[in-house]
């Protein structure tokens, strides 16, 4: 752990805000990548400054090769002068080789609006929608009990059960014009689409995570982007070095005859949402129609899930990228 920015992290003001997400990534980073090192660089507060300045600190001081961001707000509501510096520090970041994850979002296709009862609709998170980071969606994985072989995946999406958005984020970029990796798929728009990829993020199918000396179960895409992170991790090792974004190739493999040995292509459900965020309790706003999972990229669940066994050493062979 490293506190540059001299706040204690387990201070109750900090351990009331982000020990559960900090719990949940490190724990299940170590758990798809066990001999790698993680660090986590504990920022002064959630303000998008003071996250540049714990990200922009990462890159300059210490020898990681991926970083992983399990946060994220409207495009909308981030101030255009941090917009512009993110961005800036992120193409740093990728030009050092440095593979960048983020959260798509938990709030199916709608965005929280930066004040009152309102939402953005089929809008695109930041950090993940920056070309130069994967953007991570949710799933909810059936597996079997016993042995853990996959059963099958559908589009995350608890809003029903939850009564409120639940689901994993997707939408368009009203920042960023369309990567050229992305062309070969998106064709009813010209900016970028999220989520990239995506990874179990149901909480009823959730993982296990211990935090405050108790073992709690957390869901959300917040779970992926850790684990996208400990995979590459892997990849890297594979490698023999940082294998640096990753994004370029995740969609040329998806193009190749072989996508069905890579990627487990999620075609069930959609990341529609009921939202229920009120101001003074009694506003209701409107239902929110995301994007329904399809053969092929589609911005609920992106490409689909890792077939690790076949899709890492194939992110790591050299010309792949």
């Amino acid at each position: 752990m490293k506190t540059p920015f001299g706040v204690d992290p387990t201070s109750p003001g900090n351990a009331a805000g982000w020990a559960q997400e900090t719990s949940l990534d490190v724990q299940w980073a170590h758990a798809i990548a066990p001999a790698a090192k993680i660090v986590l660089v504990v920022a002064k507060s959630n303000d998008d400054k003071d996250i540049l300045d714990a990200t922009e600190w990462l890159g300059n001081n210490t020898a990681s090769d991926v970083l992983s961001q399990s946060y994220g707000e409207a495009e909308q509501c981030m101030d255009s002068t941090q917009l512009t510096r993110q961005h800036t520090v992120f193409s740093s970041l990728a030009a050092k080789g440095i593979t960048l994850f983020a959260s798509s979002g938990d709030q199916g296709a709608g965005i929280p609006a930066c004040s009152g009862p309102t939402y953005y609709f089929k809008a695109a998170s930041t950090p993940a929608s920056d070309p130069q980071v994967t953007s991570v969606g949710g799933t909810a994985l059936h597996a079997d009990g016993r042995s853990g072989a996959y059963q099958s995946e559908s589009t995350w999406n608890e809003s029903s059960i939850l009564g409120d958005a639940v689901a994993g984020g997707g939408g368009v970029s009203v920042l960023f014009s369309r990567p050229d990796y992305q062309a070969p798929f998106v064709k009813d728009t010209h900016q970028r689409e999220v989520p990239d990829v995506s990874y179990n993020a149901a909480i009823f199918n959730g993982v296990i995570a211990v935090w405050n000396g108790g073992y709690y179960r957390f869901g959300g895409t917040s779970a992926g982007s850790p684990q996208w992170a400990a995979l590459t991790a892997i990849t890297d090792q594979i490698a023999g070095g940082r294998v640096g974004g990753i994004n370029k190739t995740l969609y040329k493999l998806a193009k190749t005859p072989n996508a069905s040995s890579y990627f487990h292509d999620v075609a069930d459900g959609s990341n529609n949402s009921v939202p229920n965020f009120t101001a003074d309790g009694s506003t209701q706003v409107a239902d929110i129609t995301g994007f329904t999972a399809v053969p092929g990229y589609d911005m609920a669940t992106g490409l689909g899930t890792p077939i690790a066994s076949n899709l890492l050493p194939a992110i790591a062979k050299p010309g792949n990228g």
